[in-house]
């Protein structure tokens, strides 16, 4: 269940920034996603770029080499939507169990 939320969360992200990897991943870690690596960050990077979802360019970076920055294509807009509209029934189910209403 993770992997999906997950990468609703990256296009949310990516929605509000273009944005890099490692800065996605810094985020995440700031919203609490303590847990996830790099190594989870950059396969459903690839994944997501495969799909269409996301479209990269790389660019400058003062501290090194380039970095491949993100941005949602039409596929990518059309993915968060309905991936928010999910969370949301998700999210309705789960407090309607924890209060005990059918």
């Amino acid at each position: 269940m993770l992997k999906g939320i997950l990468e609703g969360c990256i296009l949310e992200i990516i929605q509000d920034q273009n944005t890099y990897g490692y800065g996605i991943l810094e985020i995440l870690k700031n919203y609490g996603f303590s847990g996830i690596t790099e190594g989870t960050i950059y396969p459903l990077l690839i994944r997501l770029e495969k799909q269409g979802v996301l479209l990269s360019e790389l660019k400058g970076s003062p501290l090194g080499p380039k970095r491949k920055y993100y941005t949602l294509t039409e596929k990518g807009q059309k993915e968060r939507l309905l991936f928010l509209n999910e969370w949301e029934q998700l999210r309705n189910s789960v407090e309607a169990l924890r209060g005990g209403e059918k």
